[in-house]
C-alpha cells in the first residue's frame, strides 16, 4: 500500500532510528549465524527500551484495522522490530519467520518503509507469492534467485503485509544505508516465542539461544 504514511512522519522515523543505529553499527548476530544464513541485518527493539516514538505509526488507526481485517478473529501487538543493512551488506535470505507446519500459528509482518528502496539503493524485497500455503522453504542455496520470485520496490510510506510463512528475503545493499520497520502482530492464541525459531534454506535457527538447531 503506497503512500500509506505521510513524509512528515516517515521523515521523523528514519531520522530517529538512524540516530540510533548511526552508519556502522555493530552487529548483533554471531558469526556462525551470518556466515551460514546469509543475513546481514541488525534488529533493534524500541519499545523493549522505553522508546515509544514509534507510536505514531504503532497506533495508526487505518493500519489497525486492516490488521483486524485480516486477522479476523482478533490479534495482538508482539513486538517492534527496526532493521538496519549497512552498504554492501547482503540483506537478507530466503526465510520464514516461524515454522510452517502448522498453517494456524504463525505472525503476520507489517512492514513500513521510512525511505525509498529502489534499483539504485538495493534492499528490494523479494516475496513468492502465495508460500504462505506451499509449507516450509525448500533447501538449497541461502539467498539464490527462485523461479517464481516477485521483486517490490517500496517508496517511503509504503505499508506491506507479509504472512509469517510466506518465503522472503532482502537483496543486497547499494546505498549508506536501509531501514525497515516491522510492526510484528500474531493472531489471538498465538505464542508469543513464535518467530524465536526461523527456517532457512540451509538450517533452522533459535535465536533466544544462539543456535543452529537443524542443517538442512
Amino acid at each position: 500500500m503506497e503512500n500509506f504514511f505521510s513524509d512528515k512522519v516517515m521523515d521523523e522515523a528514519n531520522e530517529m532510528i538512524l540516530q540510533h543505529y548511526g552508519l556502522n553499527p555493530k552487529w548483533e548476530h554471531t558469526d556462525e549465524f551470518i556466515t551460514k544464513s546469509a543475513v546481514e541485518v541488525i534488529p533493534w527493539f524500541p519499545y523493549r527500551e522505553g522508546n515509544t516514538k514509534l507510536d505514531t505509526i504503532d497506533k495508526d488507526e487505518k493500519m489497525n484495522a486492516i490488521t483486524s481485517a485480516i486477522l479476523k478473529e482478533g490479534w495482538q501487538n508482539l513486538y517492534c522490530m527496526a532493521m538496519f543493512s549497512k552498504q554492501g551488506s547482503k540483506g537478507q535470505a530466503w526465510h520464514q519467520d516461524c515454522a510452517p507446519e502448522n498453517k494456524g500459528i504463525y505472525n503476520l509482518n507489517r512492514l513500513v518503509y521510512t525511505h525509498d528502496i529502489n534499483t539504485t539503493t538495493g534492499g528490494e524485497l523479494v516475496i513468492y507469492p502465495e508460500t504462505h500455503k506451499a509449507g516450509i522453504l525448500p533447501a538449497g542455496i541461502p539467498d539464490a534467485d527462485i523461479e517464481g520470485q516477485m521483486v517490490y520496490a517500496p517508496k517511503k510510506g509504503t505499508l506491506i503485509f507479509v504472512h509469517g510463512h510466506c518465503w522472503h528475503r532482502v537483496k543486497p545493499v547499494k546505498s549508506a544505508y536501509r531501514i525497515s520497520t516491522n510492526f510484528r502482530t500474531v493472531p489471538l492464541g498465538v505464542p508469543e516465542d513464535i518467530t524465536d525459531i526461523c527456517v532457512y534454506r540451509n538450517m533452522r535457527y533459535k535465536f533466544s539461544t544462539s543456535e543452529v538447531i537443524e542443517t538442512r
